[in-house]
């Protein structure tokens, strides 16, 4: 079921009419049998989005639609979706099996098809032997299966997940990673997760859409958006460690910095955002590169972090431990595919600018002024409820401190009362 949206947008007015565009004139297929991850910062507008998709929220305007059905008016129940939270939602006073079962109950399905069908997708989640349980008798990853055995039960069209995993721990983050997947793989449902964490979506998605404040930043495989970013937020947002991200210029195909030719790299002469992954450096025998002490670095076993400092901006290097072993210095090169540049204007990869033309260019600009008025506001207000909270919380412990006082004045007069009597 291929799921497409069409200028579909969210805005959001609060009490003193200021609009938010929590999704913002999106247009994008997500394929059919597929499992899509939406990824961006918190506030960025994916869960929006799926709650659109699920007919929780209503659009501003714009269209969804399943396969050629237009869905956009429809309520929830009647779109065919499965929609898993990040809270589970389960109900405490039934067992696992009710939990389960209830959507089929809703639908009026027969008891005994019911139980076949509630067997049968405990046992695809791997719940078979816990269908008497209560979800108090249950672990974290095991009542996760519990909400997706139960979205997946009534045969939707569609699977929705939405952050199902940011209450588990570590370990079983990563088990239940590898089972959706599975799950996924083997129903072959259309499915689309939401999430924050880079890793959780470049693990498990066959595409991945990156947002930013309502907007699709790129779309594409995981691998794919990972060496080949579209824009420099995208470059920043992907990768642990992040990109270094500094400015240099080319000049006759070599890439200068702070006037010193270090790599070669082919490109329009001019200064430009460089971003290189800190993975993608090695250590170099007899090509040019930039020259580094050993001095700052962080072994890791079978890799080592090289620290440089490079116009102000500290730049990470992860290399082979044993390339290095007993150097005070090495050399660092990077392979010309490798080296990442970006429009100052626009922020966009060179390779994408090259391909717009002239008007094109300006709506581009536009664009990045506008995400960057966007960010510097949501940082205005970050910081600003930050303060408050900080504010709020020095009160508390001045009114505790008053009461303390306060007690301590009352137990010495009760006390002076006594021995007055």
């Amino acid at each position: 079921m291929e799921i497409r949206l069409k200028n579909l947008s969210k805005i959001f007015i609060d009490k003193t009419k200021k609009e938010t565009r929590a999704v913002d004139d999106f247009n994008i297929n997500f394929a059919s049998e597929k499992l899509t991850g939406l990824l961006g910062p918190s506030g960025c507008g994916k869960s929006t989005m799926l709650f659109l998709i699920a007919g929780l929220h209503e659009p501003t305007y714009g269209r969804i639609f399943f396969g050629d059905d237009d869905v956009t008016r429809l309520s929830p129940d009647k779109r065919g979706i499965g929609l898993v939270f990040q809270n589970y939602a389960l109900y405490p006073h039934m067992t696992v099996k009710q939990n389960i079962m209830f959507p089929l109950e809703n639908m009026q399905v027969s008891r005994k098809q019911a139980l076949e069908e509630t067997k049968k997708i405990a046992e695809l989640v791997g719940i078979g032997t816990m269908l008497e349980r209560k979800p108090a008798q249950l672990s974290g990853g095991q009542q996760q299966r519990v909400a997706i055995a139960r979205a997946l039960v009534k045969k939707p069209r569609v699977l929705l997940l939405d952050e199902p995993l940011s209450n588990l721990d570590a370990r079983l983050r990563l088990q239940m990673r590898e089972e959706i997947k599975r799950i996924q793989r083997e129903t072959g449902i259309t499915t689309i997760f939401v999430t924050h964490d880079q890793e959780e979506a470049m693990s498990i998605s066959d595409e991945i859409v990156i947002m930013n404040f309502g907007k699709e930043m790129q779309k594409g495989t995981p691998q794919d958006i990972y060496l080949n970013p579209d824009n420099l937020f995208v470059a920043k947002f992907l990768g642990n460690p992040p990109i270094n991200v500094f400015v240099g210029e080319i000049k006759k195909n070599h890439l200068y910095f702070q006037d010193k030719k270090i790599f070669k790299k082919k490109a329009p002469d001019g200064k430009y955002y460089v971003g290189i992954r800190p993975e993608d450096f090695r250590v170099a025998t007899d090509e040019e590169g930039v020259v580094v002490s050993t001095d700052n670095m962080e072994v890791t076993g079978r890799d080592t972090t090289i620290h440089f400092m490079a116009n102000d901006q500290r730049v990470r290097a992860l290399v082979e431990s044993d390339t290095i072993m007993g150097k005070k210095e090495v050399v660092l090169t990077v392979k010309e595919d490798r080296i990442h540049l970006f429009d100052m204007e626009t922020e966009l990869h060179l390779d994408n600018y090259l391909k717009l033309n002239e008007k094109e260019i300006e709506e581009a600009k536009e664009l990045n002024r506008h995400l960057k008025e966007l960010e510097e506001a949501h940082s205005q207000r970050k910081a600003r409820e930050a303060l408050a909270s900080e504010e709020a919380e020095m009160e508390e412990r001045r009114k505790a401190r008053q009461a303390k006082r306060e007690e301590k004045r009352a137990k010495r007069r009760a006390a002076k009362e006594k021995g007055d009597e």
